[in-house]
């Protein structure tokens, strides 16, 4: 019998329980034959401070010490450039001050991503600290912080039935039956089926679509040292990835829990957009896939015990934020959990606990 058992095994789930098992005996359950099938090994990967909700930014300025310097440190510079053509001067204005992007000038963009379009392009702002994070590393880095501590990860163990006991829960995956005293539910765009089998009240959480494709190098140019590019309103973006090129139309279409892939048209029309601020066409692609962002109604992480059963713990709706915020998310779940006083403010748990969904 574990302590603990956690459903899900991407960011969420592995930090959770990492930051659980110095305290408790934890088993973590994922469906899938690896951990971070599905949204965690389909992330964009980028660590940029103000990007969110104001709760959302407020963890990710929690989990900054610990992604800069933890294990040796997680990140490494990219920054990010807005572009906007000439109707576009109020979206830009408002996305730059949100994201503290500063103005410069077209030439000065086209220094930094050589294959932009000068005759569209009106408006640039840069942000030097953007970064990517190495989110294979960090997860494997949880994962062995947990292992350290006793713990374990069980791999094809999709979960198929959940029971409340007297002593806390039994839970049926891969055809075994498990047993613990907590039960935390990190399984991301299925959160909401989990409480289900659980008899807790679903949240409304919704997994949202997220279309990506992997083009060649542009023109032959190394983008290794480009920042991440993307249009207002984030109707598209694109970011260097070893020396090829991610593109993403950045949609955000509300679908059931699946293994996710891209639509088409959906990708030729973020392809499309981005076409239109650059001098080279696409041409061919590499590859595409999608993953799913899954969201609370409010759009804010949902991290804490159910108030209608507190051992049914939840660690989901992370949206496009999982990696970023996964030091101070994982942190106040644990807290929360073996009965500390959590480490940020007050104010910001209230934001983030489910009570708030329950009213």
């Amino acid at each position: 019998m574990s302590d603990i058992i956690v459903v899900g095994g991407g960011i969420a789930g592995l930090s959770a329980a990492a930051r659980l098992s110095s305290d408790a005996k934890v088993t973590v359950l994922e469906a899938e034959a690896h951990t971070g099938h599905h949204a965690s090994g389909r992330s964009a990967a980028l660590y940029e401070e103000n990007y969110g909700l104001p709760s959302t930014v407020a963890l990710n300025t929690a989990s900054k010490a610990y992604h800069f310097e933890a294990n040796g440190g997680y990140l490494s510079p990219r920054g990010f450039l807005i572009l906007a053509k000439d109707d576009e001067k109020e979206a830009f204005d408002a996305d730059s001050a949100t994201l503290g992007a500063d103005p410069i000038t077209p030439a000065r963009a086209l220094d930094l991503v050589p294959i932009l379009n000068a005759d569209r392009l009106a408006y640039a702002g840069y942000h030097a600290e953007a970064y990517d994070i190495d989110t294979d590393r960090l997860m494997q880095d949880f994962a062995r912080v947990l292992r350290g501590n006793g713990g374990q990860v069980l791999t094809k163990s999709p979960v198929t039935a959940i029971e409340r006991t007297s002593g806390g829960w039994t839970v049926t995956a891969g055809g075994t039956t498990h047993s613990c005293a907590t039960l935390v539910n990190a399984a991301g765009a299925w959160a909401d089926q989990v409480a289900r089998m659980a008899g807790i009240a679903p949240l409304g959480i919704t997994p949202h679509r997220r279309s990506m494709a992997r083009i060649p190098a542009p023109g032959g140019h190394d983008p290794g040292q480009w920042p991440m590019f993307f249009g207002v309103g984030e109707t598209w973006y694109a970011k260097p990835d070893a020396g090829a090129l991610l593109i993403s139309p950045a949609e955000e279409d509300p679908v059931e829990p699946h293994d996710a892939w891209a639509e088409d048209m959906t990708l030729a029309e973020g392809i499309a957009r981005y076409e239109e601020m650059v001098t080279l066409p696409v041409t061919r692609l590499l590859t595409s896939w999608a993953g799913l962002r899954s969201f609370a109604p409010d759009r804010a992480l949902v991290l804490g015990p159910d108030p209608s059963d507190t051992t049914f713990v939840w660690s989901a709706g992370q949206g496009g934020y999982g990696f970023q915020t996964a030091p101070a998310a994982s942190q106040l779940v644990a807290d929360l959990v073996m009965g500390r006083t959590p480490r940020i403010a007050a104010g910001l748990v209230a934001e983030l606990t489910p009570d708030r969904l329950r009213a």
